[in-house]
């Protein structure tokens, strides 16, 4: 008898060590003064951009219909994430452009994120973390950030 655990709790645990630290992360910007981000928004306002985006292409980057896009961007917009701004180059086009808040919430998440990996490397050891993540990334691929999770999830 194997004292291997079962194969399907590999994936779960890594999504439990994502979601420890995305709960983390919320609880810490709610601190810091953005109370109202969910993890979704998280993917919408890098699928946005510093560049901005249309609605359109946002739910091809999301993975999601327009519709379920939209109403992200509703949201996110009453919020004061986001913004809808005349394209320049078509009056008839809308962009979605990220305001002063959205861009603060952006650069606060990352900062906390270095900190939280700081936190997982402080209780592991900056040396088994480094190798868990080349690990991962060795499983992974090169690419460490899909933005089609929430359609990949079933959001729209």
């Amino acid at each position: 008898m194997s004292s291997d655990p079962p194969g399907f709790e590999l994936p779960l645990r890594l999504l439990l060590g994502f979601r420890v630290l995305i709960d983390r992360l919320h609880a810490e910007l709610a601190h810091q003064g953005h109370p109202d981000v969910r993890p979704v928004h998280g993917f919408v306002l890098q699928a946005v951009g510093r560049d901005g985006t249309t609605a359109v292409e946002l739910g091809r980057r999301l993975g999601v219909t327009k519709q379920a896009a939209a109403k992200h961007v509703d949201a996110l917009e009453r919020l004061g994430y986001l913004r809808r701004a005349t394209d320049p180059d078509d009056a008839r086009r809308k962009l979605l452009q990220l305001t002063d808040r959205g861009v603060d919430s952006l650069a606060r998440s990352a900062r906390i994120f270095d900190e939280l990996r700081a936190e997982w490397a402080q209780t592991l050891g900056s040396e088994r973390l480094t190798a868990l993540e080349a690990d991962l990334r060795t499983m992974t691929g090169t690419t460490p950030f899909r933005l089609d999770a929430p359609g990949w999830f079933g959001g729209g």
